[in-house]
């Protein structure tokens, strides 16, 4: 109970989470497929992602949803991202929910545990990967796979635009860190995740970080549960706007990846 209580799910059993989840979906009418976005801050450049995003899902085979979580931003993004929701047409519905809990991994959180949809996802609002990648993610998805995951150092996996400097260094110290605990993947923290909605959620339920080492985390726990993850090689380009801080994010998930072992193992 209390570590649901400590990812903001305030129910005394795992029955208490299927009842939240029932009574979210009276809210989100049910999709195939349910497309998370975290924001934070994401005033500018949210009114593009999402409107390239809904015409991408509006020629797709499957129903889908757009889900803008909105994590306790300043500059109007909610009010922007609802704005958009009720201008939307009926092809691809967006919601817009909020996250006061700040850091990525509790806004990824709270979008996908909030939704029934079988398939769901997330990526970032950069839309540093190819919003094709997710045709081939559903493919692999509707074949058995319990996650897809894009990868920007993966074998055939090419870079843009890359990262400045600074961030590279800090990207391969991190990566030669978590290949000790992720074992066989090339890249946990590329912002382009899909899964299938019963793996995600027994993984999901476990998981504590809040902040970027919630990928690790997430992956990690998938893989003790011997699920099948693909890992998908891209076309990625740097945002140039992204909101991680180097030094003050890198430390902290440097830190949060350190303790991942012993806390996999409660």
């Amino acid at each position: 109970m209390d570590l649901l209580r400590s990812h903001g799910i305030h129910t005394g059993s795992r029955k208490g989470l299927h009842a939240q989840r029932r009574g979210n979906s009276l809210r989100r009418s049910h999709v195939d497929l349910e497309v998370i976005i975290p924001a934070y801050n994401e005033a500018a450049r949210i009114p593009g992602t999402i409107t390239q995003t809904a015409d991408f899902l509006s020629g797709q085979p499957w129903s889908s949803r757009i889900v803008v979580v909105d994590n306790g931003s300043v500059d109007g993004t909610g009010a922007v991202a609802r704005r958009l929701s009720r201008e939307a047409g009926t092809a691809v519905p967006i919601s817009v929910i909020g996250c006061s809990r700040r850091g990525k991994g509790a806004a990824v959180r709270r979008g996908l545990l909030s939704g029934t949809s079988r398939f769901t996802g997330f990526f970032d609002a950069d839309m540093a990967t190819p919003l094709e990648t997710l045709t081939v993610a559903m493919s692999h998805l509707e074949e058995g796979a319990a996650a897809v995951i894009a990868s920007r150092h993966a074998p055939g996996s090419t870079l843009v635009r890359p990262q400045q400097l600074g961030r590279r260094v800090g990207g391969r110290a991190f990566r030669a860190l978590t290949r000790t605990k992720v074992k066989g993947i090339f890249d946990t923290q590329c912002g382009f995740k899909f899964f299938e909605r019963d793996a995600l959620t027994t993984a999901m339920v476990q998981c504590r970080a809040t902040g970027f080492a919630f990928d690790v985390e997430l992956l990690l726990r998938l893989q003790h549960q011997n699920a099948r993850i693909i890992e998908l090689p891209v076309s990625w380009t740097d945002g140039a706007a992204s909101t991680f801080r180097p030094i003050h994010d890198g430390f902290a998930s440097f830190a949060s990846v350190i303790q991942l072992q012993s806390r996999c193992h409660d």
